[in-house]
């Protein structure tokens, strides 16, 4: 009876969103209010824990979330009114205007250095806002944006969710990093062919997007794989995104019909630096707040620091904001400085900032509906049950379904990190009684979530808020669940041949 009223609100928020298509922000609050009353009537749950939990979960939606979300749309609105999107535009047509080519470097390549700098949700928002601006059409550019943010986000936020894990596990980084690696890496072919495909679905083109595919997986593969082994979770995504828009880039050149080799591009260097000016900057200050720079860190980390202590399960559950490395921050101050670089006033940079808050309202409800709801879940116990049934259920075949329950982390909680806090003990700990290495079944949890991030409640609301296409969840969520439960599946054998 326990699992079945813990299963609902899962299953209720899949139901409202993907069948009955209803809006985020309207699904999210139904979800959340029967998650309340499970909570209250099915699991015990005290009126004071349900209040803490979920101020507890709106806090965590605040901020990182819905910050980093509202500043990502920012820096891309300021990139519109100072009209430098048409020259970034422009500069990608003259890379190829090959539409297949462009998909995978916005998504696969861009996408992923963000995911692998920000992550929470820029790799999302920015990537699904300029292949908006080119031209594509916002479902599928919502669609391809998910799809592609997956890989990348086990090691995304300078390799937070691995980091976290390891700690959570008492397990060496570097050994974690490797079997996440080596989990993902048929996955690294796949995910750039599935662009491709739904970029340019003719079987002609077939042979040539199996090849770039093929490529780019190839130097992400050997990128993370030598980075993951000798340098730890902080730069393989870095490596590998950086190693894959240099190939695209230059297959985009070498394979340029001899018209588009012939017309010169009109673009200057100043204009080109000009107009990427603000996510250069946005680049900068990430790398230099960043695990990269210990020293500077360290210090930026333990100044202008917020603490808020609830009392949640007769503990103290501690909430805390670094500011001065807090990636919303650095988004703010990467677009507003970028924005009076490209010719912006003050006084149009905050109207534009006070037009994205509008234009997001309903994302905010969304988000923190979802994370409220998901602390409920969580310090309620519904997640455990979850997790535990599925895993006395399974056996000795559990290595199979090891990535779902990461998957399922973060379904409910829109992160990986969150998802390795989780389930990474639980996974440790099943490991050791069906004797299989607990390095190798907590990087599935890893793994698996990098899967249900594709169709995260919280990435939808990011890749529609990009779109303007809020009240479309539904659609999206439709789309992308085939492509996650094929993720899963993949990753599930993988993990269980070589268990």
């Amino acid at each position: 009876m326990t699992l079945i009223l813990a299963v609902i609100p899962v299953l209720l928020l899949i139901v409202l969103m993907a069948f009955f298509k209803m809006p985020g922000d309207k699904s999210s609050i139904i979800s959340l209010i029967v998650t309340i009353l499970i909570a209250f009537f099915g699991f015990s749950v005290t009126v004071d824990n349900l209040l803490f939990s979920f101020i507890y979960g709106a806090l965590k939606a605040v901020s990182p979330i819905l910050i980093i979300i509202l500043m990502a749309i920012f820096s891309y609105n300021v990139l519109l009114k100072t009209q430098k999107m048409e020259v970034i535009k422009q500069q990608f047509s003259s890379i190829s205007t090959d539409k297949s080519i462009q998909v995978l470097l916005l998504t696969w390549g861009f996408g992923g250095l963000l995911e692998a700098m920000a992550g929470f949700g820029t790799a999302v928002a920015i990537p699904a806002a300029i292949l908006i601006s080119l031209g594509f059409k916002p479902i599928f550019s919502a669609t391809v944006s998910l799809i592609a943010n997956s890989v990348a986000t086990a090691f995304g936020a300078i390799g937070t969710p691995v980091l976290v894990l390891a700690k959570e596990t008492n397990l060496d980084v570097l050994q974690l990093s490797t079997n996440v690696v080596l989990q993902l890496s048929v996955l690294m072919f796949l995910i750039p062919l599935v662009l491709l495909f739904l970029t340019d679905p003719k079987v002609k083109s077939l042979p040539k997007n199996i090849f770039l595919a093929l490529l780019v997986g190839g130097v992400s593969l050997l990128g993370q794989y030598v980075a993951a082994k000798y340098m730890g979770a902080e730069s393989p995504a870095i490596i590998g995104s950086i190693l894959s828009i240099i190939v695209i880039v230059l297959y985009g050149k070498l394979t340029a019909s001899k018209e588009e080799k012939a017309r010169k591009s009109t673009l200057k260097t100043k204009d080109i630096l000009n107009a990427w000016s603000i996510y250069l900057l946005i680049l900068f200050l990430i790398i230099l707040t960043s695990p990269l720079l210990p020293g500077l860190r360290h210090t930026l980390e333990n100044n202008w620091i917020t603490r808020i202590s609830l009392p949640i399960n007769a503990s103290t559950v501690n909430y805390t904001i670094s500011w001065l490395t807090h990636a919303g921050v650095l988004l703010f101050i990467g677009t507003f400085i970028g924005g009076l670089i490209q010719g912006a006033k003050v006084k149009d940079l905050f109207i534009v900032l006070w037009n994205t808050v509008k234009q997001l309202k309903k994302t905010f409800i969304t988000v923190i509906c979802l994370v409220g709801l998901s602390t409920i879940m969580d310090t309620s116990g519904m997640i455990a049950v979850i997790a535990t049934a599925l895993a006395t259920a399974t056996g000795s075949l559990y290595p199979l379904f090891a990535p779902v329950i990461g998957c399922l982390g973060t379904f409910i909680t829109g992160s990986d990190t969150s998802s390795n806090i989780l389930f990474g003990k639980l996974q440790a700990s099943v490991a050791g009684q069906i004797h299989v290495s607990p390095d190798w079944l907590s990087a599935a949890n890893t793994v698996g979530a990098t899967g249900g991030k594709i169709i995260s409640p919280q990435s939808i609301a990011i890749a529609t808020s990009a779109g303007n296409q809020q009240g479309k969840e539904g659609e999206i969520l439709k789309a992308a669940i085939p492509y996650a439960l094929a993720y899963v599946i993949i990753t599930g054998i993988i993990v269980y041949i070589f268990s």
